[in-house]
């Protein structure tokens, strides 16, 4: 290492370095003298020279003498205030450094200006010679007597450990026991200048009036000891002679915003006397407040815990009187998910306590090489200059605690750092100090990252939607130790967790439920910035919080319009969309983003490494191989063809909503139906029978619903009859459509006239060739019709190729998972099927044929009787397919032995049939009775009225045959069945 030769400079070069990173200027390098050596030493154990001021590990530059201004230099130098120095208990921050002229002309300068007021105090003048500073002085005010209210304030005792004690400053850190601070932990604690939001059990706002209507209400004067739990807060009235004030409303207290003087107790307390339900007085008016609102804390922006007791309302969001036991869960994803909520996190809670940016996220935003790096052991510069090309960087928050934006916004605090700037808590002095938030540019001297902090507040204030983030306000402020204008915006705090965070509190994921859950509900988010000509660009689960029950989507750093061709892009390597370097954002790359955060919610894969381009598949995510629509939504979601994903946000949220379901009913086995928007119910039933038939289940599965949309769809609705008229009709339509095409292929499928059908299909397909932009170019309901054809006409295997790559298109629908059931039955895929067929019945009994189809399949694959009978018992009674479930049960169980041929004629027993179906019913179950080994039947039950012995079976069976021939249609039908029942009548001696 060598030192920097520019002037002044103390420096280090290391030998690749060009410029120094810590003045900016082009390396010169000169040997590193003793001088320099103590200055860095002194610099890192934190000993000041002669003329600096320590405070903890930061020195201070001290006053300058009397009638002389400090240098730039030394005005610039002022450091954050360090709470733990020695003697600097419960101090309040000084905002900063600056040369004053003193009021009185005398000259001094070197003033700290109060931390509260912003009122230049003289007395808090450090020592030049100074190792270890101490707190300025505080002002206190002796225990103040109330006549007329039964409480008063505590002793003021800075560093008292005594129950109840109040520091002067209120500092939010107090160690007293039970100390009356904001943040105290101590049950019941309480202070005036306590949020809403300070976790103690019971605490009572500040602001509550004595007429709460709650007994022992705690005013900022209460008695510890009153007793209150979950007062609720009045509403204020500001007129005390008016008519609203008395009984239910109390006037809130005034604050004096001279600070000049000792905090005294000043006014009086409003009497009482004659108002109901109060037992705590107000406080008279004092000093020590800042514009009128700090010492109050009163945050109808922060949340209160409020109880049946009292009356009036509080200006904030509130939980009213609830006393569940259980934590409160809302349903999430379309209402089919409980989610159980986040709770509300306490704005201060949430404050950064040493606001950096970790050196492994520190790069040049000129050149992109890494800054501000730990250097031969020494910890990485916060602000300085890029080594690689000059360019100067700061890392370093712009605003400091108490600091006042727009003469409104008050700085309490860091809360986060993101891609394109700080994250600053504050309340806002002007709405009831309600908790708002400050974003500002990480680094200024980024011209992209200005340039899109002015995007930012352009696209912001056209965005209103209930799942986003509100903006509140644009403001501008002076940074204080460079001079220049900073943009803020000014958003609404959403105090909640990160789903990233949930994520990592899981280990890694998310249950599939919850995950698709998350992704349901921000989709509607995306599709209103889409419809207003908004894109997103950087989706993931850090900027979506849950807060209780509701997401939202947060840090719209990125948004951009959607013909925006020139400004910067924003993204993250994992998430981003792999076009977006040739073919900027788009809708389809804010959907890859989604279905990459998806798939990272639901389990845990190298996304920046491995899989930066794709997904594991089945093999390697068991999750995959479990939910193949799930599966094939994410293949679909990120396809490295953005003309091949999704085509808005809509349309995804449809198809995932149907994913959903599938996984839902997986778990619990309980169906969740849907109303597809894609397909029309099932035509008509097949399969009931017994066997499968092809043809009938083309003709009976659902075909594509009707795009409103196009210019003939009123013609088509009103279009019925034989399908030769509908042919004919369409044939002389004003306008011949993509859908009028569809339905005359329909309706020539349902003639029986396949060739015809097919030779449409082949001229819609001529016209998309011609014309790249035809409807019917990039549509998959001509290869649905061809898939209905091919099953018909016996071609199994393309039938089966068409209808999965439907299912690939559309995943969460059942139509094409039916339609590739039929094909693998059909193939002989027995097993195959059972799964498709499963999947389908179990999310929505509307779907008959997958129940009969479940039901051969397990006889197929496994000779499975128990399971095909409870798939058939599962047909519900409201269904106009149930008597003809429980026939086929009885088919089935006329299969096995006697005692299932006596549960097949408890089935049959109740069954509402004419007399032909039960004679042909009953006649099969005693023929099956009576085909079982005689040794097999020794039961005392009866089998639809009959001894099961041979004797009893055959007498039986013989009437049935008899009823039979009587009901017999031909001549033929009738001797056959009396031959029948000649040939099974027990023998008898006459």
């Amino acid at each position: 290492m060598t030192g920097c030769a520019s002037p002044g400079c103390t420096g280090e070069l290391a030998a690749e370095d060009a410029f120094c990173p810590l003045c900016g200027q082009p390396a010169e390098r000169a040997p590193v003298n003793a001088a320099r050596r103590a200055a860095r030493r002194r610099a890192q154990q934190g000993t000041a020279p002669q003329g600096t001021v320590q405070h903890g590990t930061a020195a201070y530059p001290a006053p300058s003498p009397e009638g002389a201004a400090p240098s730039e230099d030394t005005a610039r130098q002022a450091p954050s205030w360090d709470r733990t120095a020695p003697g600097a208990t419960r101090s309040s921050v000084p905002l900063d450094w600056t040369a004053q002229a003193d009021g009185d002309g005398s000259g001094r300068s070197g003033g700290i200006p109060n931390a509260r007021s912003g009122e230049d105090t003289r007395a808090q003048l450090f020592p030049a010679t100074a190792t270890s500073a101490t707190a300025p002085p505080r002002r206190t005010s002796p225990p103040v007597e109330r006549d007329g209210g039964q409480a008063r304030r505590p002793t003021w005792d800075d560093d008292s450990g005594a129950t109840g004690a109040w520091p002067a400053d209120e500092a939010p850190d107090s160690a007293a026991t039970g100390a009356w601070s904001s943040d105290s932990a101590a049950t019941g604690a309480w202070s005036p200048d306590a949020g809403r939001d300070s976790g103690a059990t019971g605490a009572w706002s500040p602001d509550a009036g004595p007429d709460s209507g709650a007994t022992g209400a705690w005013a900022p004067e209460a008695d510890r000891d009153s007793g209150a739990t979950r007062a609720r807060p009045p509403r204020f009235d500001d007129d005390p002679d008016s008519a609203d004030s008395g009984g239910t409303r109390a006037q809130a207290p005034t604050w004096d915003d001279d600070d000049s003087g000792p905090a005294t107790a000043e006014g009086t307390v409003p009497d009482t006397a004659g108002r109901p339900g109060g037992t705590a007085a107000w406080p008279a008016t004092w000093g020590r407040s800042v514009r009128g609102s700090r010492d109050s804390k009163s945050r109808s922006g922060s949340r209160s815990r409020t109880g049946s007791a009292g009356s009036g309302s509080s200006s904030g969001r509130t939980r009213r009187g609830s006393t569940r036991s259980a934590a409160p869960r809302g349903r999430l994803g379309a209402g089919l998910v409980e989610v159980p909520p986040v709770p509300y996190r306490d704005p201060k809670q949430a404050v950064l306590v040493n606001p950096e940016v970790p050196e492994a996220k520190r790069f040049c935003s000129a050149c992109g090489k890494e800054v501000g790096r730990t250097r031969s052991g020494r910890p990485g510069l916060v602000e300085g200059f890029c080594t690689h090309c000059g360019h100067g960087y700061s890392f370093a928050p712009k605003l400091a605690r108490g600091e006042l934006l727009h003469g409104q916004y008050e700085v309490l605090g860091c809360l986060a750092h993101g891609g394109l700037g700080w994250i600053y808590l504050a309340a806002d002095t002007a709405v009831s100090n309600r908790w708002v938030v400050l974003k500002g540019l990480l680094d200024s001297g980024d011209a992209d990252a200005k340039a899109a902090a002015v995007a930012e507040r352009r696209f912001l204030a056209e965005v209103e939607h209930p799942t986003i983030v509100k903006i509140h306000n644009f403001v501008r402020h002076t940074d204080r130790r460079t001079g220049d204008p900073t943009d803020y915006i000014v958003m609404e705090y959403v105090g909640g967790t990160t789903v990233k965070d949930l994520i990592n509190d899981r280990s890694g994921a998310l249950p599939v439920e919850r995950a698709i859950a998350y992704a349901l509900e921000v989709l509607p988010a995306l599709g209103y910035l889409h419809g207003v000509g908004l894109l997103y660009c950087d989706f993931k689960p850090d900027n979506v919080i849950q807060t209780e029950e509701q997401l939202k989507l947060i840090d719209l750093g990125a948004v951009r319009r959607a013909d925006d061709r020139t400004s910067p892009i924003y993204g993250t390597v994992g998430y981003q969309a792999p076009e977006i370097g040739k073919r900027g954002p788009s809708v389809a790359s804010d959907l890859y983003t989604v279905g990459r955060a998806l798939a990272l919610m639901c389990f845990r894969f190298d996304f920046r490494g491995k899989h930066l381009k794709s997904l594991p598949d089945s093999a390697e995510q068991p999750l995959l191989a479990e939910h193949d629509s799930l599966r094939r939504f994410l293949l679909r979601a990120c396809d490295p063809d953005p003309d091949r994903r999704f085509a808005s946000a809509g349309e995804m949220a449809e198809q995932l909503t149907g994913v959903l379901r599938e996984v839902l009913s997986a778990q619990d086995g309980r169906q969740r139906p849907g109303l597809s928007r894609q397909f029309t119910p099932e035509r008509r039933a097949f399969g009931c029978g017994g066997e499968l038939d092809r043809g009938e289940a083309a003709l009976g599965l659902a075909v594509p619903q009707v795009d409103l949309g196009d210019p003939a769809a009123g013609l088509l609705a009103t279009t019925t009859g034989e399908p030769s008229e509908v042919v004919r009709i369409l044939r002389r339509a004003p306008e011949v459509t993509l859908e009028v095409r569809l339905r005359v292929v329909r309706a020539l499928l349902d003639s029986d006239l396949p060739a015809q059908a097919l030779a449409e299909l082949d001229a819609l397909d001529r016209l998309a060739d011609d014309d790249p932009a035809a409807p019917a170019s990039d549509d998959w309901r001509p290869d649905w019709y061809r898939g209905l054809i091919a099953l018909a006409g016996g071609r199994v295997a393309a039938a089966r190729e068409l209808f999965d790559g439907i299912g690939d298109v559309l995943p969460g629908e059942a139509a094409p998972k039916l339609a590739a059931a039929v094909c693998a039955e059909a193939a002989g895929e027995h097993r195959a099927a059972a799964e498709l067929y499963r999947v389908v019945w179990r999310t929505d009994h509307a779907h008959t044929a997958a129940a009969f189809g479940l039901a051969r399949a397990l006889l197929a694959c496994d000779d499975d009787r128990d399971g095909a009978v409870e798939v058939l018992h599962t047909v519900p009674d409201t269904s106009r397919h149930h008597v003809a479930a429980r026939v086929s049960a009885v088919h089935v169980l006329a299969m096995g032995g006697i005692a299932d041929v006596l549960r097949a004629g408890s089935l049959l027993e109740p069954l509402a049939l004419d007399a032909g179906r039960r004679a042909e019913l009953t006649a099969e179950l005693l023929a099956a009775a009576l085909a079982v080994p005689a040794e097999d039947r020794r039961v005392s039950a009866r089998l639809l009225g009959c001894a099961v012995t041979d004797k009893g079976l055959r007498l039986g069976l013989e009437r049935s045959y008899r009823l039979l021939a009587r009901l017999a249609d031909t001549p033929e039908e009738r001797i056959a069945l009396v031959d029948r029942a000649n040939a099974v009548r027990p023998r008898t001696l006459v």
